[in-house]
């Protein structure tokens, strides 16, 4: 089928690439980037009617412009597709935007990264049917066999998307403590290795656990080139907002996210405070800055 595919970054180029190669006429812009089209009205009219367009930018400002600028370009009956990161509050507002005009919205959460081109990837979708059916085909091509489900209404592919990625926080943060353990032990011990052979029978065997030996191959089993600062996305974050909204206690995905704050700081206050506090009640000796 056609696509106009927004964005050719990480996942956008390796997206286009993967559906040409099963067939599909998939037409392109992004400004940094060669593509078939130079502006999204050149994109629109390279597509047949009725189009399907695929905003694969990042979230924020940039898809909400992108979007806004589609609403004023696309024709009743065509199909808005949102790959990115979007809060799925925002995706439920576009598709009642998208409604008023007779056209269609989809948010569609995406997971795979960089490895999506070879191994296909997992894709959450929320909208109407008829909607999703008309994209389906590039569903269908995108993911693997089974890694492709229409979740749910509007609005749904985004949200499994962001507690997929909460539960993701968790489970990188469990492996990340479980190293360390390890790493500070009294024992001589080979993670690279560890980390191998725990692939194999292993009940925490995964993906993850892969990724982690190919970091060990490519920096060595104590990561020595690799500073300890890790950002989040926002989706941590909304897991988090939605899970205190519907009274559910999330302390796994709350500790990791706040891990990561923690490893962002060169000096943390709250530790000065709390040396300060015991020297003052215990006498306990505190370490001085130097100057």
């Amino acid at each position: 089928m056609q696509l106009g595919m927004i964005g050719l970054g990480r996942m956008g180029g390796n997206m286009t690439k993967r559906l040409s190669e099963r067939g599909h006429d998939v037409k392109t812009y992004d400004p940094g980037v060669e593509s078939t089209a130079k502006t999204l009205e050149e994109l629109r009219d390279q597509l047949d009617a009725p189009r399907s367009f695929w905003m694969m930018v990042p979230a924020g400002k940039i898809t909400e412009d992108t979007f806004q600028t589609l609403l004023g370009l696309a024709s009743p009956g065509d199909v808005v597709v949102d790959g990115g990161n979007s809060n799925f509050h925002d995706s439920q507002r576009r598709y009642a935007d998208a409604k008023s005009k007779g056209i269609h919205f989809v948010d569609a959460g995406v997971s795979g990264g960089v490895w999506g081109l070879a191994n296909g990837y997992c894709l959450m979708v929320g909208g109407d049917d008829g909607a999703v059916a008309q994209v389906e085909p590039v569903f269908r091509d995108l993911a693997p066999e089974d890694g492709y489900a229409h979740v749910g209404a509007a609005g749904a592919g985004h949200f499994v998307k962001m507690v997929h990625n909460g539960i993701e926080y968790g489970l990188m943060q469990a492996y990340a403590e479980g190293f360390e353990v390890m790493e500070k032990s009294e024992f001589d011990l080979d993670l690279h290795a560890i980390a191998g052979i725990w692939r194999y029978g292993s009940v925490v065997r995964s993906w993850l656990l892969e990724l982690l030996v190919n970091a060990f191959d490519a920096e060595g089993s104590h990561l020595e080139k690799i500073r300890g600062y890790v950002e989040d996305s926002g989706e941590g974050r909304w897991t988090i907002h939605e899970a205190m909204a519907e009274d559910v206690p999330v302390p796994v995905i709350t500790a990791a996210l706040f891990a990561r704050f923690a490893s962002r700081q060169d000096e943390s206050f709250a530790a000065k405070v709390n040396a300060a506090l015991r020297n003052q009640f215990g006498g306990h000796a505190v370490k001085l800055e130097e100057t």
